[in-house]
């Protein structure tokens, strides 16, 4: 290699320049704020994009928006994403138009300002309050930022209180205040505070009354519907576009609750009830009766009030008859969660039969054939007792436990282990030998290209080569970790295995704790074959 001037061994080393402050742009606008065309998504959106403009130092990372999210809570989509990205180092600048944006709540609001983006080393700069954390001529913050907050979740407060208000206000004066319709009925076109007959869902629910009056159970009724194949409310609305969500989606079958809450809504007369729930601590929870509101004759009747009055007295007498009747407490189910049928797929149901010379004998059986439908190919059901089950259950265990035993065998497993960790601890240390000499070979160019040795070209050139040599040597060493971590694990297995087939041998009462712990599913077929999937 050509020896290089004097002249050049004195030419500068360039200057790393520092990284431009990455923002994050965010974005909240709360349902009451939507009315004001002064602070809505694309107004805060230009505001703050001017901002950064005047701002040669900053770049925007990404965009944050939460659209119709309140300012109590900070469980908002946008609002966690940004801080994923701000804790993946993407982010070490937030900007706000308020502070009012980032949130209402006192001490949420002060916890993120004053605690998490110092300890993260993020600036926060809110705008029209003129706060910028940098700034360290900014000394009444301390005192300034509190207040505001407490201004701020004031405000919120009042404002859920107005909306609560005249939400109540609203139920008074008859209109219908809901997200979705009751089945049976459609939010009218021109008016979604109105109800009117959806001439599909309403006959469905006259019906349903109809045979509630003429004696029909709970669970008769929910099977001639599912036989009748008509699609459940949930499924029914999913149809029609007033549910995307899939969370809200039901299994697609009639349940006796479902149809207990049809037979209950007063609605249905042509009267509005509302108020059935009521929001505490932002969670929805059952309202008492005080809190209902009646209007009277609001919308159009599917069924009449003396239809609805003969249904409720049914239905009262149902319900006094079943709290007269004297039930002891069952046992508790020690398979709960794990018994299906084979056919349907669906959990078996646990039942007791009662006895009066003996002890309470508890079955398994599956609902789809008396509450689903009676048709046979759907599925022909399971009945199966719960002790018989458990024996079998019991039996297959040992065996299992007794096969993975013999399968590793202490002496041989150990041998091999202390083998395979001897290899693995040896490629470890000298994977970290390498890496270490690559670092003193990149120490010795950065020092070549200071002497001028070597020029810069040749430096990164070389450094390349080293850093991929390096990457491909710490994968090594993460992958040799993980099969050690592997060896452990199976050796942690084995012991742990041993000690369930040591307490299975000495106390065979203790089979449903190994039971809850080693069985992930039992399946069970109409000629009562079991099938266990074991987690050993």
């Amino acid at each position: 290699m050509a020896r290089k001037s004097r002249k050049n061994q004195a030419q500068a080393v360039a200057v790393v320049q520092e990284p431009a402050i990455r923002a994050a742009l965010y974005i909240r606008l709360s349902v009451e704020d939507s009315k004001s065309g002064s602070i809505s998504i694309e107004t805060q959106k230009m505001f703050l994009n001017h901002y950064v403009e005047g701002q040669p130092e900053m770049i925007v990372y990404d965009t944050y928006i939460d659209n119709g999210a309140k300012g109590t809570n900070f469980h908002r989509p946008g609002f966690q994403q940004m801080l994923s990205d701000i804790e993946a180092g993407h982010v070490n600048c937030v900007i706000v138009k308020d502070l009012s944006r980032l949130g209402r709540n006192t001490i949420d609001t002060g916890y993120y300002i004053e605690r998490y983006f110092p300890q993260h080393k993020v600036r926060f700069i809110a705008v029209t309050d003129q706060y910028d954390s940098d700034n360290p001529d900014d000394l009444h913050a301390g005192i300034i930022l509190p207040l505001k907050n407490m201004i701020n979740e004031a405000y919120a407060l009042d404002i859920g209180r107005k909306i609560k208000a005249q939400q109540r206000q609203a139920m008074k004066d008859g209109e219908f205040v809901g997200g979705r319709p009751p089945y049976g009925y459609l939010k009218a076109p021109d008016n979604c505070h109105k109800l009117v007959v959806d001439p599909i869902t309403a006959p469905v629910v006259r019906q349903m009354f109809e045979w509630a009056a003429n004696g029909a159970g709970l669970n008769t009724i929910a099977v001639r519907l599912n036989e009748a194949k008509i699609l459940t409310p949930s499924h029914y609305k999913k149809a029609t576009s007033q549910i995307t969500n899939e969370n809200l989606i039901g299994s697609g079958n009639w349940q006796t609750r479902t149809v207990a809450k049809i037979l209950r809504c007063e609605t249905y007369t042509g009267n509005l009830v509302q108020g059935h729930t009521k929001t505490v601590d932002h969670r929805q929870i059952k309202a008492g009766e005080d809190n209902l509101i009646t209007v009277p004759d609001t919308h159009e009747a599917i069924i009449s009030h003396e239809l609805f009055d003969t249904v409720q007295a049914t239905l009262d007498k149902t319900a006094e008859t079943a709290k007269k009747r004297q039930v002891n407490p069952y046992t508790p189910n020690p398979l709960r969660g794990k018994v299906f049928c084979a056919q349907c797929g669906k959990s078996l149901h646990r039942q007791r039969n009662i006895r009066k010379k003996s002890d309470d004998v508890y079955f398994y059986y599956c609902l789809t054939p008396s509450r689903i439908a009676h048709d046979k190919a759907i599925c022909e059901g399971v009945t199966i007792r719960e002790d018989k089950l458990l024996s079998i259950i019991t039996d297959a265990l040992r065996q299992k436990m007794s096969a993975a035993m013999t399968d590793h065998s202490q002496p041989r497993l150990a041998d091999v282990q202390k083998e395979k960790t001897s290899v693995l601890t040896a490629q470890v240390k000298e994977n970290e030998l390498d890496i270490q000499s690559l670092r003193d070979r990149i120490r010795g160019l950065y020092e070549d290209l200071v002497r001028g040795t070597i020029d810069k070209d040749e430096y990164f050139l070389f450094k390349s080569k080293y850093d991929q040599q390096i990457t491909e040597r710490e994968e090594r060493i993460a992958a040799l970790e993980k099969e050690q971590k592997a060896i452990e694990q199976e050796a942690k297995r084995y012991c742990d295995l041993t000690k369930d087939a040591d307490l299975l041998a000495r106390d065979p009462g203790k089979v449903m704790d190994l039971v809850e712990r080693l069985v992930e599913r039992v399946e069970v077929t109409h000629d009562k074959e079991v099938r266990i999937t074991f987690r050993i």
